[in-house]
């Protein structure tokens, strides 16, 4: 099992569980809570949730991404706070992954669907389209001042659909703990963390998430006591066309979907945003350089691997050091 990262065994907490819910991001969210008779949390989650998508969705036309988007060439912009931190974030990723982690592939996920509008071709895009959208996006064409603005070089894109979910975590999870609420499992799409324990004293225990081939063989429960999951798999959104499947995550270098040997990649951190983008680059880096790369600097990772003889699992030595 997952070594709990505290020194003593925690004391059980007075209160009952309660769970509540509901949508966001084009996605959902579930709270699962220790209740310690305090007012209800849902107007708290959904504030901060709709923050996050004022200043972040790729859906929402007003808000800043949008807004920043749709500005002319050569315009500065002093972007949000949570915005501009979580920008930052992404290219500090990007930086240490030589662009495996890109946040500004907007008009690539546009143009093969997966953005808000669907595309207008029934099949993967035509290849000077395709060439077009590869040529406006580039995490260093996007430049930041002394001032800390953001230059729109023109045409580029920015999507944080690979970071935003995980930081949305972090946000509500401050709040939540804010409010007095120490102990809970938050989950939105797929990305989890947990907080204290529950009311007898154990911590939050999650499945790894895995894609629909994945059996019990493959099964890995964690305990989320101050600690977020976040998990990347190529079975989330996707379509197919002439007997192939294009999976949402797309190759920076290549503008186009990744294959299928790195069915998903899960990322046990201490903050969600980077669990969340670093689920990502490791997808990305693939079946080789993925497990190396976080090997190499003590990330705690999980790999499902399709092969041959169907999905190996991976483990990389931060992970495995959790395990008894």
């Amino acid at each position: 099992m997952l070594v709990p990262p505290i020194a003593t065994a925690p004391r059980p907490v007075p209160g009952q569980l309660r769970r509540i819910g509901g949508a966001t991001m084009g996605t959902v969210w579930s709270l699962l809570w220790v209740d310690p008779g305090r007012p209800d949390p849902r107007p708290l989650v959904e504030a901060a949730l709709a923050s996050v998508v004022q200043q972040m969705s790729a859906w929402e036309e007003g808000s800043d991404l949008c807004r920043f988007n749709r500005a002319p060439a050569g315009s500065w912009h002093a972007l949000p706070g949570a915005f501009a931190m979580v920008l930052r974030a992404a290219l500090a990723v990007a930086a240490a992954t030589d662009g495996a982690f890109d946040p500004t592939l907007g008009r690539l996920v546009d143009l093969w669907g997966f953005g808000p509008n669907p595309p207008p071709w029934p099949a993967p895009p035509p290849a000077a389209a395709l060439a077009a959208a590869r040529g406006a996006a580039g995490w260093q064409r996007l430049r930041q001042d002394t001032e800390g603005r953001f230059l729109q070089p023109g045409g580029l894109a920015i999507d944080l659909n690979g970071i935003a979910k995980g930081h949305a975590v972090d946000r509500v999870a401050a709040r939540l703990l804010d409010a007095g609420l120490t102990g809970f499992l938050l989950e939105i799409g797929g990305e989890l963390r947990g907080e204290g324990v529950r009311p007898d004293g154990t911590p939050w225990w999650v499945a790894l998430e895995g894609p629909p081939e994945a059996g019990a063989a493959t099964e890995l429960l964690v305990a989320l006591h101050g600690l977020s999951v976040a998990t990347s798999g190529d079975y989330r959104r996707g379509f197919s066309h002439g007997g192939r499947r294009y999976a949402h995550t797309l190759d920076p270098a290549e503008g186009v979907p990744l294959g299928a040997s790195v069915a998903a990649v899960s990322v046990l951190a201490g903050d969600c945003l980077h669990a969340d983008a670093w689920a990502t680059a490791l997808t990305v880096l693939g079946p080789e350089a993925g497990p190396a790369y976080a090997a190499r600097h003590g990330l705690a990772a999980r790999f499902l691997l399709r092969g041959p003889s169907g999905l190996a699992e991976v483990m990389s030595p931060a992970l495995a050091a959790m395990l008894d």
